[in-house]
């Protein structure tokens, strides 16, 4: 786990026994996130919208430390410092980059969008270089939702897609599925939605 990696790292936020077992103090319950499918969200929607904007908030005032790279076609063509952490139930976790941590011509308009819930209208990017083009593999939210202002226009990219993403030099693990863009490392821990048998969760 990170632990290993870093050995005086410090966690904040939201989670379950084993991250706490590594220090973490949940700023709430982790069972207020764990619900799954629309009959379980809708009557609990406001609460839960709450509790996202509590957790954005508190993301802004910790401030994390974490080093991101992202490589296509031979190059590394984003180098962040920083990043926005989102997460979402059973999935891990989703970074996103802020724009200027891409190199220029990597981002390309991409036609197309498409609609989350929690977080709003998401628009597309091709990622382009001179060896490789990863079509629409990457996206952002312009005008999110209240609660997750913070990411407007901050970008984030599908692992699956491009030759390799690290965190703090770790590589990742796409999510499963080919359809959520989260990414896996060996400090968070699944089952994760994306696999067989997990349309439902």
């Amino acid at each position: 786990g990170l632990k290993t990696l870093v050995p005086d790292v410090t966690f904040d936020g939201i989670g379950g026994p084993q991250m706490q077992a590594q220090g973490l103090v949940s700023r709430f319950s982790m069972d207020e996130l764990s619900v799954m499918g629309i009959a379980e969200v809708l009557p609990k929607y406001r609460h839960l919208k709450r509790r996202i904007a509590q957790t954005a908030g508190a993301v802004l005032e910790f401030a994390p430390d974490v080093l991101i790279t992202i490589e296509l076609g031979g190059e590394v063509i984003a180098n962040a410092e920083g990043a926005w952490r989102v997460l979402e139930t059973s999935h891990p976790p989703t970074y996103y980059l802020p724009r200027t941590a891409f190199r220029a011509g990597v981002l390309r308009d991409a036609p197309g969008n498409s609609w989350c819930e929690w977080k709003g209208r998401a628009r597309y990017f091709d990622l382009v270089t001179a060896a490789r083009v990863a079509a629409r593999a990457a996206w952002n939210y312009p005008d999110p939702t209240p609660g997750f202002e913070p990411i407007a226009d901050a970008v984030a990219v599908m692992a699956g897609q491009v030759d390799r993403c690290t965190v703090n030099g770790e590589t990742v693990i796409p999510q499963p599925g080919g359809f959520y863009g989260g990414w896996i490392t060996s400090w968070v821990v699944g089952p994760f939605k994306g696999g067989p048998g997990s349309a439902g969760w």
